[in-house]
């Protein structure tokens, strides 16, 4: 029982962080229809600027996690006005558009590289103290912020989405970009706010999972294959269904350790994202509606 209760934990955890990653591909693919294959870069991105804020600059570790937020979220919102926008406006298809986002990912990848190293890095967890024993299960202590904080993000997303202009103003162009327009909503900027809090969503996953694992320059492409593929599972476009999806695929991929082998988690997440594009593309909860 302690061995399951171990890896339902785990499987939690993780899907936690794979859920995150992929509410920010479902935040740009609202505002605008792009698959953003650079949501994987930001959450390298989120770990290495704050252990190079904490560690190198010698920052105290909490102004390193809000800056290291903030520089993501500039970098994705300038990402957007320098090159999205552009080929926005010039009607450049959806096609080239994900291409551009593609490319930003192996150019950050390719800069942490020649600029931090090629190690793996790391920096404290957000507490100290020895794991907490749970029915004979031995849970990491990060491992617990790691879940309790991707729950309130999500929670506050929600919040944010609901009781705010702003967010209101994201619904409309997710359900409508031609009618939003008409509505008085600056869709231009919506579509930067989307690329601005993508980026943070995806830095944030990655300063959580750091502690517990490491971060270095190649891992982006793991969360960008693992938050799409949760993503279409709960249904792209749908955030509360892709914080789901990541859970689920968390949980297969935990279990599938357990009960298999490691190398086969990631054959139970492709399986996963074919059976859907074959029998539900669409997702868990293909439809964005919002009382």
């Amino acid at each position: 029982m302690s061995l399951y209760l171990q890896f339902l934990v785990s499987g939690l955890s993780v899907g936690c962080i794979y859920g995150l990653v992929a509410i920010g591909f479902s935040v740009i693919f609202n505002a605008s229809g792009i698959v953003n294959f650079a949501q994987g870069a930001f959450v390298m991105l989120g770990g290495t600027l704050t252990y190079v804020l904490y560690e190198r600059a010698g920052l105290p570790i909490w102004f390193a996690i809000i800056l290291s937020i903030l520089l993501s979220a500039v970098i994705g919102m300038l990402f957007e006005v320098a090159i999205i926008k552009p080929l926005w406006k010039r009607n450049t298809s959806l096609f080239v558009m994900m291409l551009a986002t593609l490319a930003l990912g192996v150019i950050a990848e390719n800069t942490v590289l020649h600029t931090v190293g090629d190690e793996a890095h790391s920096f404290p967890p957000f507490s100290a103290g020895p794991p907490l024993q749970v029915f004979g299960a031995s849970i990491a202590r990060q491992t617990v912020w790691m879940a309790v904080l991707s729950v309130l993000i999500m929670a506050l997303l929600n919040l944010l989405y609901r009781k705010t202009m702003l967010g209101k103003a994201m619904r409309a162009c997710a359900v409508d970009r031609n009618v939003a327009p008409l509505l008085g909503i600056k869709v231009d900027r919506m579509l930067t706010y989307s690329f601005g809090l993508s980026a943070a969503l995806g830095a944030i996953s990655g300063i959580l999972i750091t502690p517990a694992q490491y971060t270095a320059y190649h891992i982006g492409t793991t969360f960008s294959v693992m938050g799409f593929i949760a993503a279409i599972i709960g249904g792209l476009g749908n955030p509360i269904g892709a914080f789901v999806g990541g859970i689920i695929l968390g949980l297969l991929q935990s279990f599938a350790i357990l009960f298999f082998d490691a190398g086969f988690k990631d054959v139970i997440a492709f399986s996963i994202l074919l059976v859907f594009l074959l029998v539900k593309p669409s997702g868990l909860f293909s439809s964005y509606v919002e009382d």
